[in-house]
Protein backbone atom coordinates (compact mmCIF):
# COMPACT_ATOMS: atom_id res chain seq x y z
CA UNK A 1 0.00 0.00 0.00
CA UNK A 2 2.70 2.63 1.20
CA UNK A 3 4.62 1.75 -2.31
CA UNK A 4 1.98 3.15 -4.21
CA UNK A 5 1.29 5.98 -2.46
CA UNK A 6 5.12 6.63 -2.76
CA UNK A 7 4.94 6.29 -6.37
CA UNK A 8 2.09 8.00 -7.17
CA UNK A 9 3.70 10.95 -5.10
CA UNK A 10 6.80 10.57 -7.19
CA UNK A 11 4.79 10.61 -10.34
CA UNK A 12 3.00 14.28 -8.74
CA UNK A 13 6.14 15.60 -8.08
CA UNK A 14 7.76 14.51 -11.87
CA UNK A 15 4.71 16.23 -13.14
CA UNK A 16 4.62 19.46 -11.09
CA UNK A 17 8.48 19.63 -12.27
CA UNK A 18 7.62 19.52 -15.69
CA UNK A 19 4.67 21.67 -15.60
CA UNK A 20 6.50 24.48 -14.13
CA UNK A 21 9.65 24.00 -16.11
CA UNK A 22 9.79 27.53 -18.52
CA UNK A 23 11.81 26.29 -21.04
CA UNK A 24 8.91 23.35 -21.73
CA UNK A 25 6.21 25.78 -21.82
CA UNK A 26 7.99 28.28 -24.81
CA UNK A 27 8.22 27.35 -28.51
CA UNK A 28 10.61 29.24 -30.45
CA UNK A 29 9.53 30.10 -34.00
CA UNK A 30 11.67 32.20 -36.32
CA UNK A 31 11.41 35.86 -37.45
CA UNK A 32 12.43 38.15 -39.95
CA UNK A 33 12.16 41.69 -41.20
CA UNK A 34 9.24 42.41 -43.73
CA UNK A 35 11.39 42.80 -46.38
CA UNK A 36 12.78 39.36 -46.56
CA UNK A 37 11.19 37.66 -49.30
CA UNK A 38 12.05 33.59 -48.32
CA UNK A 39 8.85 32.17 -46.90
CA UNK A 40 10.94 29.40 -45.42
CA UNK A 41 14.28 27.77 -44.31
CA UNK A 42 16.13 24.72 -44.71
CA UNK A 43 17.34 23.22 -41.45
CA UNK A 44 20.94 23.78 -42.69
CA UNK A 45 19.98 27.29 -44.06
CA UNK A 46 18.98 27.81 -40.23
CA UNK A 47 22.25 27.25 -39.19
CA UNK A 48 24.35 28.64 -41.33
CA UNK A 49 22.48 32.07 -40.89
CA UNK A 50 22.85 31.74 -36.80
CA UNK A 51 26.53 30.33 -36.95
CA UNK A 52 27.00 33.28 -39.18
CA UNK A 53 28.24 31.51 -41.94
CA UNK A 54 25.36 32.55 -44.61
CA UNK A 55 25.65 36.65 -44.57
CA UNK A 56 23.00 37.37 -47.24
CA UNK A 57 19.68 36.83 -48.09
CA UNK A 58 19.10 35.34 -51.64
CA UNK A 59 17.87 39.03 -52.65
CA UNK A 60 21.49 40.08 -51.72
CA UNK A 61 20.27 42.00 -48.41
CA UNK A 62 22.92 41.24 -45.74
CA UNK A 63 21.69 39.22 -42.87
CA UNK A 64 21.52 40.87 -39.14
CA UNK A 65 20.97 38.22 -36.52
CA UNK A 66 19.69 38.87 -33.54
CA UNK A 67 19.18 36.51 -30.54
CA UNK A 68 18.27 36.65 -26.74
CA UNK A 69 20.92 36.66 -24.01
CA UNK A 70 22.50 33.32 -23.32
CA UNK A 71 21.05 32.89 -20.18
CA UNK A 72 17.49 33.01 -21.68
CA UNK A 73 15.54 30.13 -21.25
CA UNK A 74 14.04 30.82 -24.74
CA UNK A 75 17.49 31.19 -26.45
CA UNK A 76 18.69 27.78 -24.68
CA UNK A 77 15.77 26.51 -25.91
CA UNK A 78 16.72 27.75 -29.34
CA UNK A 79 19.54 26.88 -29.75
CA UNK A 80 19.26 22.80 -28.23
CA UNK A 81 16.03 22.44 -30.29
CA UNK A 82 15.84 24.40 -33.35
CA UNK A 83 19.98 24.69 -34.11
CA UNK A 84 20.99 21.55 -32.32
CA UNK A 85 23.74 22.85 -30.03
CA UNK A 86 23.97 23.85 -26.29
CA UNK A 87 24.08 27.59 -25.93
CA UNK A 88 27.67 27.80 -24.88
CA UNK A 89 29.12 25.85 -27.86
CA UNK A 90 26.95 28.56 -29.85
CA UNK A 91 28.79 31.71 -28.04
CA UNK A 92 32.37 29.84 -28.32
CA UNK A 93 31.70 29.45 -32.15
CA UNK A 94 30.79 33.30 -32.01
CA UNK A 95 33.85 34.14 -29.71
CA UNK A 96 36.20 32.43 -32.14
CA UNK A 97 34.71 34.53 -35.15
CA UNK A 98 34.93 37.75 -33.34
CA UNK A 99 38.31 37.51 -31.92
CA UNK A 100 39.98 35.60 -35.34
CA UNK A 101 38.57 38.44 -37.12
CA UNK A 102 36.41 36.02 -39.79
CA UNK A 103 33.35 37.45 -38.51
CA UNK A 104 31.03 38.70 -36.03
CA UNK A 105 28.67 37.28 -33.26
CA UNK A 106 25.00 38.12 -33.65
CA UNK A 107 23.17 41.23 -31.77
CA UNK A 108 21.99 40.00 -28.19
CA UNK A 109 18.99 41.77 -26.99
CA UNK A 110 16.92 42.13 -23.87
CA UNK A 111 13.45 40.65 -24.43
CA UNK A 112 11.27 39.34 -26.73
CA UNK A 113 9.66 42.96 -27.73
CA UNK A 114 12.95 44.27 -28.59
CA UNK A 115 13.42 41.33 -30.83
CA UNK A 116 9.81 42.47 -32.66
CA UNK A 117 10.87 46.08 -32.45
CA UNK A 118 14.17 45.61 -34.10
CA UNK A 119 13.31 42.83 -36.51
CA UNK A 120 10.27 44.92 -37.78
CA UNK A 121 11.96 47.83 -38.42
CA UNK A 122 15.07 47.33 -40.03
CA UNK A 123 16.16 45.09 -43.15
CA UNK A 124 17.32 41.83 -43.11
CA UNK A 125 16.70 41.10 -39.39
CA UNK A 126 16.25 37.13 -38.39
CA UNK A 127 15.32 36.35 -34.86
CA UNK A 128 13.23 34.13 -32.89
CA UNK A 129 10.44 34.88 -30.46
CA UNK A 130 7.92 32.80 -28.36
CA UNK A 131 4.99 31.47 -30.18
CA UNK A 132 2.97 33.24 -27.58
CA UNK A 133 4.32 36.40 -28.66
CA UNK A 134 3.66 35.79 -32.20
CA UNK A 135 -0.07 35.10 -31.51
CA UNK A 136 -0.69 37.67 -30.11
CA UNK A 137 1.17 40.53 -31.78
CA UNK A 138 -0.12 42.35 -35.17
CA UNK A 139 0.13 40.90 -38.42
CA UNK A 140 2.35 41.99 -41.07
CA UNK A 141 5.47 43.73 -38.69
CA UNK A 142 7.59 40.85 -39.16
CA UNK A 143 7.72 37.01 -41.62
CA UNK A 144 7.53 33.94 -39.62
CA UNK A 145 9.57 31.39 -41.22
CA UNK A 146 8.66 27.80 -41.63
CA UNK A 147 11.53 25.61 -40.65
CA UNK A 148 11.75 23.13 -42.93
CA UNK A 149 13.39 19.64 -41.17
CA UNK A 150 13.81 17.57 -43.93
Amino acid sequence: MSGKFINKRLLTIVLLVFINKPSVLLAADVIASPNVQTASLSLNELRHIFFMRTQEWPDGTPIKVYVLSDNSELHKQFSKEKLGVFPYKLRRLWDRNTFSGTGQAPVVLDNELDMIKVISAGKGGIGYVSDKIINNSNQGLFNVLFINVE
